[in-house]
């Protein structure tokens, strides 16, 4: 059997990963001191309100090598083939523990994707591998298949703030400090060698829907893979959002809420889309 695995990264709810047989990892949240794990002892929901009345910062910790070498030895004991999909090595040290665990476990089945991109990318990265496997594909062609593919998913999303992204170590302070300085939105995305990327600035959320048109326009997107509407807490900017892009005939299949692991870094009154190039 090939087995799907994923972390909190992927935001894959835990609702979607039982139906699916998809596994997933948690990835451990501490905001005010208190630590949390989704679909444990807090929701996207519920985490968002908190982010937004407390003064300090979520952080995010690493899966462990510990945690992954646990499960390859269990589908190794299986003689189960697994692939990971992680969240890009370029955001965390995560991916980085899997592919210790691996050479700890000793098992040649094990196949490790850098998707170099985070959240909805990663699912529709998973969505693939699953596809491909009722196909009868074998785990080494999906392999090869998924890692041509991360190179075609791209992620546009407009925050409130780069001020998130700053804590958490993912973009320097001078970008951050100008952009907070004239109350520009950020339009970020996941450059190709798995690094967050200002590709846009603007001057509120209006301008922020219009020049991410802009920058779909540029795109030849694929009609074979669904595209989704990304939003982090609150439907408002979503809604606009949606009706922009409907308006410019960029029909979705979907409207996914953004988990505390991304949201951590993001924060709230963000959205985008994901969606795959030709």
């Amino acid at each position: 059997m090939i087995k799907i695995l994923v972390d909190a990264a992927s935001d894959i709810t835990k609702e979607e990963a039982y139906e699916k047989n998809i596994d997933i990892l948690p990835i451990e949240i501490t905001l005010d001191s208190n630590v949390f794990i989704e679909g444990e002892n807090i929701t996207r929901n519920e985490f968002y309100e908190m982010m937004l009345n407390q003064k300090g910062f979520a952080k995010t910790s690493l899966v462990p090598p510990q945690k992954f070498f646990e499960y390859f030895k269990q589908q190794k004991d299986q003689n189960n083939e697994v692939i990971y999909i992680g969240l890009s090595s370029k955001l965390s040290g995560t991916f980085n523990s899997a592919f210790m665990a691996k050479e700890q476990v000793e098992y040649d089945s094990i196949y490790l994707v850098d998707s170099l991109s985070a959240s909805y990318a990663i699912k529709i990265l998973a969505d693939i591998a699953l596809k491909m496997i009722v196909e009868g594909k074998t785990a080494k062609e999906i392999h090869a298949y998924l890692e041509e593919m991360k190179k075609k998913v791209t992620i546009y999303a407009c925050l409130d703030t780069l001020e998130f992204l700053k804590r958490g170590g993912r973009i320097n302070s001078t970008a951050a400090f100008i952009g907070e300085l004239v109350n520009l939105k950020p339009i970020i995305t996941i450059n190709p060698e798995g690094k967050i990327e200002v590709v846009s600035k603007a001057l509120g959320r209006t301008r922020g829907i219009i020049n991410i048109l802009k920058l779909l326009k540029k795109k030849k997107i694929s009609v074979q893979f669904p595209k989704y509407i990304l939003y982090s807490y609150g439907d408002y900017n979503c809604d606009r959002f949606e009706e922009k892009l409907l308006e410019n005939q960029y029909g979705m299949q979907g409207r996914l809420q953004i988990g505390p692991t991304i949201g951590a870094h993001i924060g709230p009154e963000a959205f985008g889309i994901v969606f795959v190039e030709e």
